[in-house]
């Protein structure tokens, strides 16, 4: 398959091609090169090849070619010369083969019927045009004929036949009356695609007698009226309902052939009463969406854009409540001949091989012959270097006389295709086009690209130098592109100088320099900072900027991404941004772009905007919406609104927002048309076509919006033809073969009118294709397909409606479909930096086997195994992806001592290409890891062991193993310092000769040859004596935890006087130990300020002349939850003790209530006091249930702690016999002297929450007095 390279131009491409079997020459796009360069001719513009044309204007048969020299041109008429010397009605027009034939001045149309070729010829061949078949348009008059008047009973069909004369092309038929208006159509009554009238019944309001068929020949612009016919219909009673009959088609079945790409119409009118209503469906599938349209009252069936899957049986069914018809159209879809693959010009070097290729399918398949300069390539001139076989000419060892212009014929019974393509053969030395001296400036550490834009045939080879004597640039600071651009990735100070390059082939050599300057970057030194501002205040922000003295910087202040409001209030500085007087709508962000010729830098502040200190003021509020909206003025594209606006509410209305709702389209869907100052209440509005618009008016004013005026008189506008083009046109391809195209359709009142659709165009790019066009409904998207892999399209979409086409829409680029890449990278090395850190590099690979837009290059690379241990393990790759057309990267984060894969892969849009071999590196050794481990284990009064575990990195061969050590005194002072050096393959160690009751600290790390790894500490006390040790200890370690607390004890065997000191730190955290300080010679201490369900670690020290510690212990707090206590509102007793009481107050009541009745005195205060139990707790309003006793504090009960157990860990409840469960409601809790309380500690008497006070009903007599 032809690929083709690009190459960024901004003229039409003349000369462009790839090769199958080698690549062809780029011919580039400069002017003053293709001027003089030889080419073959090239037709450029043809009149089409069926060519019909007006009898009564002169007839001008285009022929335009391009070509080096100028090309001659020669015709053909009915296959022999045509000598157009010889006619006086016929001329040329002057540098082009266009035929003007005089017909104004005497000449007749009909004399010059026939089949035209046009042939454009010069020194490298000759190209020929289509045969454009000239004929005459003609419109001739209706044959004269009686019409008898039509009697019809009412109920019966009819049909009026139209029978136009036969014209060329044929007429547009429609049906009007005496006054010429347009007769009404229905489901009842339809004009057929054959012109006649239907009627699928008769009534008497049809009788008349001006039914008039016109045909209009629209070539010639004129109308042929047919005599009018009379139709009269007589009343019967009662009338005859009929079941559906088919008066259109007869018979059950029929056929139907159409052409690929064609409109299919498919026609079912039926006769019956009631009126028969007609169903489509396709036997056997689906009618296909988005091309499938129903005319005609569903009369017709239209299929747009027919394709060989549309072939079938179509039934169309006729229905009303008598019963049914159908019938069966058989559609066979053909085909003209359509390209697969075109055959494309080629431009070679002598000795140089190249194909064209000539495919095409149809229905029958085409068959394809071969020309050669426009004559059968059988009898052409022989040529060595060409062969054909079948649709390809294979040229191998060209010369400068093999250029020709073959055309390719593709044909079948339906139509023919016939294309020119050249072959050149050039013969030229090199030439640079990039302009001499050129001066290129770039910002350090960014990319330089120097061009070097060259010619020649063959392909000259590129080099380049630095200075006038310097040495070819080569190495992996440099990239070299195919197109002689020269590119430095990280361009420095040192980079600046003078370039040469020179291009030379066989024929010759040329150099051009070129000039390299390199610039300081701009920054930002004092950038904008967030400021918060009282309204009515001043606010100021900075950005001071450096840059390079020769570049002059331009600074921009933005806001929210937009321009700085137009406002005197903002004063822009040279590093400043001041903004005086801030209002609520100053909020937002703010931010300062500089700008060079070369770069930009930006940066952003945010700006809040608070209240300032509230004052006495006026109120202000939104203002009422606007009223009585009026329109006056009506046009079709503009009328004018007027309306009279609502109270200010005292804070003057600053703009009008006027908002239309579209109520054909969008009803119900308010969009903003346009604002006006406060001070206009009237305003000219621009309208669109077929929207029917309603309006309303919105008031604005510092306060806020207003509530929408009501909608105004709706106004409905006239269609038209579409006023834009569908936007946000793209071409890219889904699949390698084909082209996506898709757009954002239009919105319903962009249409300007009913049946909008779209004119989707599209040609490869740099190819002299014709425009291929289909019209498509309204839908988003249309996929071409058979393309080529990653070529650019020339795209355009046009909208269009029932009026008319919109603009000439403007042209976009796309690309079809990529393919993964072909080839993988080559050249693979890498340069290891150091035991952690790798370059690799690699040569790109050509963009022809990228097959896409080439994205970049991912390198894949793993660790095969530790040098040093000789074990595999699990292979996890690791990918970097290096963006655009970089060479090379660098690869952090390896192991030290280790073996190494990596391959490289190039990346586009479909995905990654094929892998290159893995290549192989290993790392050098570095610093090891800190040993394992480190344990000091039996002391005695002299010596100390210690035992330790490999680093678990030991990242080469270990050395050696260094250990430091020096004693500490009782004031934490060290001693000096002593050092051992290690075998590498010991791991323990007896210190001897040390002093006896001493404490000592050990620093202990491991070697490779690079050198020293991290380090491990640890400390180790000698005893006092062996026999019966003097030395004190702490041991026996126990908590008791709390929520928030712990009661930390502990024996003590020892001197007296000591002081203790308690540590403790979250279990597992590397924070530092926290330190309590014990008062006296206490053997218990209480831990405050503690986090609940949190696991804690502690030890106990003692300070001093023999300072020691304890073995750690670890406990944790209990969860923040409410204190766990027996409930006393469950238990029996308390729920009898609580009714006797409950009957005993109401027995007092009683007895109250009968003593204050005869008047007597009670004290039920006292009797009350005598009985009641001070622990009665008011039960809870939520849950019906009795307080609880609970301390004031709501303390969790301790947990029980352990005897410092095996796991040195504090088990939560891990007994059953806890203080606890003893007794009810009861907190156990340690006092700060550590002594255990318990006791009842009662609660506050809880107040009854307030419930909501039910609200009454209002009475019917409050309800009618609000009412009223």
């Amino acid at each position: 398959m032809m690929k083709k390279k690009s190459i960024p131009a901004s003229k039409p491409l003349l000369i462009l091609f790839l090769c199958q079997i080698i690549s062809a020459l780029d011919v580039p796009l400069d002017s003053k090169l293709l001027e003089e360069l030889s080419q073959p001719p090239t037709i450029t513009h043809q009149s089409p090849k069926d060519y019909i044309v007006d009898p009564r204007e002169n007839i001008v048969i285009q022929c335009e070619a391009k070509g080096k020299p100028p090309p001659s041109f020669s015709w053909t008429r009915n296959g022999t010369h045509f000598d157009i010397d010889k006619d006086a009605q016929v001329t040329m027009k002057p540098n082009s083969g266009t035929l003007v034939i005089n017909i104004m001045n005497g000449g007749k149309a009909e004399a010059y019927e026939g089949v035209y070729q046009c042939t454009a010829r010069n020194e490298r061949g000759a190209a020929i045009s289509n045969n454009i078949v000239i004929r005459p348009s003609r419109s001739p008059l209706w044959t004269k004929e009686k019409l008898e008047p039509h009697q019809v009973r009412e109920g019966d069909s009819l049909v009026l036949h139209c029978r136009p004369p036969v014209g060329l092309p044929p007429p547009i038929i429609f049906w009007m009356d005496n006054a010429f208006q347009r007769l009404p159509q229905s489901e009842r009554v339809s004009q057929g695609l054959n012109g006649d009238l239907y009627f699928s019944n008769v009534q008497p309001e049809d009788t008349r007698e001006d039914y008039i068929c016109y045909a209009r020949f629209n070539h010639t612009q004129t109308i042929q009226q047919k005599q009018p016919i009379s139709v009269k219909v007589f009343s019967t009673k009662p009338v005859t309902e009929r079941q559906p009959v088919l008066l259109t088609p007869t018979g059950s079945t029929s056929t139907k052939v159409e052409l690929r790409g064609n409109v299919l119409l498919l026609e079912c009118i039926a006769a019956g009463l009631p009126t028969p209503v007609i169903r489509w469906i396709k036997e056997g599938g689906e009618l296909p969406a988005n091309r499938t349209f129903f005319e005609n009252f569903k009369k017709t069936l239209k299929i747009i854009d027919v394709s060989e899957a549309d072939s079938g049986n179509y039934k169309c069914i006729a229905r009303n409540t008598l019963g049914s018809v159908h019938h069966v159209i058989s559609v066979t879809v053909k085909a003209a001949p359509y390209w697969i693959t075109a055959p494309r010009n080629l431009v070679l070097s002598p000795g140089e091989d190249g194909t064209l290729i000539c495919r095409a399918n149809g229905s029958p398949k085409p068959s394809i012959s071969w020309l050669a300069n426009g004559v059968p390539i059988a009898i052409a001139p022989e040529d060595p270097s060409r062969k054909v076989d079948g649709d390809t000419i294979i040229f191998s060892h060209v010369q400068e006389r093999s250029s020709a212009v073959y055309q390719c014929n593709a044909s079948n019974e339906y139509g023919y295709l016939l294309a020119n393509a050249f072959v050149n053969v050039l013969a030229e030395p090199p030439r640079i086009l990039t302009p001499a001296n050129k001066l290129y400036q770039v910002i350090a550490d960014s990319p330089a690209l120097l061009d070097c834009a060259y010619f020649g045939s063959p392909k000259p080879e590129i080099e380049w130098f630095k200075g006038v004597k310097g040495s070819i640039l080569r190495g992996n600071e440099y990239v070299f592109h195919d197109n002689g651009t020269l590119e430095i990735p990280v361009a420095q100070k040192d980079s600046t100088g003078t370039y040469t390059c020179v291009a030379r082939n066989e024929l010759g050599k040329i150099q051009n320099e070129v000039h390299l300057e390199i610039k300081d970057p701009t920054m930002i030194i004092k950038q904008p900072e967030y400021k918060v501002v009282q309204r009515y205040g001043q606010v100021s922000f900075e950005c001071i900027i450096k840059h390079d003295s020769t570049l002059l910087p331009t600074v921009i202040w933005l806001k929210d991404n937009g321009e700085l409001p137009d406002d005197e209030r903002f004063l822009v500085g040279k590093d400043n941004l001041t903004i005086m007087n801030v209002t609520d709508k100053d909020d937002g962000t703010y931010t300062c772009i500089v700008n060079t010729t070369l770069d930009s830098v930006s940066a952003s502040a945010v700006l809040t905007v608070v209240a300032a200190p509230p004052t006495p003021a006026i109120i202000y509020a939104r203002p009422n919406p606007p009223f009585d909206l009026e329109l006056t003025g009506q046009l079709e594209r503009s009328i004018e609104l007027s309306w009279i606006p609502g109270d200010e509410n005292n804070s003057p209305i600053t703009h009008f927002v006027i908002e239309y709702e579209d109520g054909l389209h969008e009803p119900g869907v308010w969009h903003y048309q346009t604002e006006v100052p406060g001070t206009q209440t009237t305003v000219q509005l621009k309208l669109s076509p077929y929207v029917n618009y309603s309006f309303r008016v919105v008031a604005v004013n510092k306060i806020g919006r207003s509530q929408p005026s009501e909608p105004s008189e709706q106004y409905l506008t006239k269609s038209a033809s579409p006023d834009e083009n569908p936007a946000n046109v793209q071409g890219i391809g889904s699949e390698p073969d084909n082209l996506v195209i898709t757009w954002e359709s239009l919105k319903g009142f962009q249409s300007n009118g009913p049946g909008l659709q779209y004119k989707v165009s599209w040609r490869q790019k740099d190819v002299d294709d014709e425009w291929t066009s289909v019209i498509v409904a309204n839908v988003s998207k249309y996929i071409v397909s058979g393309t080529p892999t990653f070529v650019p399209y020339e795209i355009k979409v046009q909208a269009l409606n029932d009026l008319g086409y919109a603009p000439e829409p403007s042209e976009v680029i796309g690309h079809s479909g990529e393919d993964l890449p072909m080839v993988a990278p080559g050249n693979v090395q890498v340069h290891v930096i150091n035991s952690t850190l790798a370059k690799v590099h690699w040569d790109p690979v050509p963009l022809k086997t990228v097959r896409g837009h080439l994205q970049g290059y991912k390198v894949y690379y793993w660790k095969v195994q530790s040098l040093s241990r000789r074990s595999r393990r699990h292979v996890e790759k690791k990918i970097l992806t290096f963006r655009g057309n970089k060479t090379f990267g660098m690869l952090p984060g390896l192991e030290p001592y280790s073996s190494y894969k990596l391959n490289v892969r190039v990346v586009n849009g479909k995905g990654e290409g094929p892998a290159s071999p893995d290549k192989v590196f290993k790392t050098p050794e570095g610093v090891p890891s800190s040993p394992s481990y480190l344990k000091i284990t039996n002391p005695t009064l002299d010596s100390l062991t210690l035992e330790w575990g490999s680093p678990t990195h030991p990242n080469g061969v270990l050395t050696s193993y260094i250990l430091k050590f020096q004693p500490i005194n009782n004031t934490h002072e060290l001693g000096p310092l002593v050092e051992i050096r290690i075998p590498a393959n010991e791991s323990s160690l007896i210190l001897k000769n040390l002093n006896y009751s001493t404490r000592y600290k050990f620093y202990f790390n491991a070697q490779t040859s690079v050198g020293s790894g991290s380090q491990i500490t640890e400390e180790a006390v000698t005893i006092m004596d062996e026999v019966q040790p003097l030395y004190p200890r702490i041991r026996n370690v126990t908590t008791a935890a709390a929520e928030t607390y712990a009661n930390i004890s502990w024996e003590y065997e020892g001197p007296d006087h000591a002081n203790f000191y308690v540590e403790y730190g979250v279990a597992g955290s590397k924070e530092d130990w926290k330190k309590e300080i014990v008062n006296g010679s206490r053997s218990f201490f209480v831990l405050k300020g503690l986090t609940p369900g949190t696991a804690y670690k502690v030890r106990v020290g003692a300070e001093g002349l023999s300072g020691f510690r304890s073995s750690e212990d670890v406990f944790e707090t209990g969860p923040a939850m409410a204190s766990r206590q027996v409930d006393i509102a469950t238990q029996g007793w308390f729920i009898g003790l609580m009714c006797a009481v409950a009957l005993l107050i109401l027995i007092l009541l009683i007895v109250c209530f009968i003593r204050r009745n005869k008047g007597g005195k009670y004290p039920v205060k006292e009797k009350e006091d005598a009985h009641a139990d001070p622990e009665i707790q008011p039960m809870k309003e939520d849950d019906g249930t009795f307080g609880e006793y609970s301390d004031a504090e709501d303390h969790k009960p301790l947990k029980k702690g352990s005897r410092t157990p095996s796991d040195r860990t504090v088990k939560k409840e891990d007994s059953d016999d806890s203080l606890v469960d003893y007794g009810e409601g009861v907190n156990g809790q340690f006092n700060e002297d550590g002594s255990f309380i318990g006791q009842y500690s009662g609660k506050k008497e809880k107040e009854p929450a307030e419930g909501n006070e039910s609200s009454e009903a209002p009475s019917p007599v409050n309800a009618m007095n609000s009412f009223v």
